[in-house]
């Protein structure tokens, strides 16, 4: 019998399709929001007083949050800026890799049209010795997962 080991959560990359970016830019510390919800209506049936139905209705999608540490000059935060400033929207498709220790990828979730709605810089404070962390946050339409 097969011995089975759940796979770490510290060993990914996030790829951008369409965006000439360095190394620094498919290393993230955290992603968040990877997450589908189904929306529901509740539906009452007339003389049934014991329950509602309950329909299903569309996915919902939170936003994609993505953290690392400031990347000067970054090709990632340039398209970010494009749209947070001048309001240019280039969305793009991207993909996480949850990777193995030989760095091939285990799982691999598929994001449709990404669009930044969000750029954050941690505060900064003479008092601690910290890295100085940004965050993205993508909304967009869907994701699927490739095996």
């Amino acid at each position: 019998m097969s011995e089975f080991y759940p796979p770490v959560g510290f060993h990914f990359l996030v790829e951008f399709s369409g965006l000439e970016a360095e190394e620094a830019d498919i290393r993230f510390q955290s992603v968040s929001g990877l997450t589908v919800n189904m929306d529901t209506e509740d539906v009452s049936e007339g003389g049934e007083n014991r329950f509602k139905h309950k329909l299903p209705l569309r996915t919902n999608y939170p936003n994609l949050t993505l953290k690392r540490g400031v990347v000067v000059g970054s090709a990632l935060i340039n398209w970010c800026r494009d749209a947070l400033e001048n309001f240019i929207f280039e969305p793009k498709d991207l993909t996480i890799k949850l990777l193995n220790e030989q760095h091939e990828p285990l799982q691999t979730w598929n994001i449709v049209h990404a669009y930044p709605v969000k750029w954050a810089v941690d505060d900064f404070n003479a008092q601690e010795s910290k890295l100085v962390l940004e965050t993205l946050e993508l909304n967009y339409h869907y994701f699927n997962t490739i095996n």
